[in-house]
């Protein structure tokens, strides 16, 4: 099994909003407890994943206010 593996199916941020402010990404859990994700609006468009550790660092930065909002 690839470290890159798309183990579970791809969800969109409940911060999705609807209409024309609908520009979200999907995640999805990897084999290596890691993340991909893709754009919402261009599911085919390609993914990039991310590992465990960086995926717990971004998540700690949204939860933390690093990214502003």
């Amino acid at each position: 099994m690839s470290s890159q593996e798309v183990v579970s199916p791809f969800v969109k941020s409940s911060f999705s909003g609807g209409g024309s402010a609908n520009e979200c990404v999907e995640v999805a859990h990897t084999a290596d407890g890691g993340r991909a994700v893709r754009d919402s609006k261009n599911r085919d468009g390609g993914l990039q994943f991310y590992a465990p550790e960086g995926w717990a660092a971004f998540v700690d930065g949204v939860k933390g206010g690093a990214f502003g909002r």
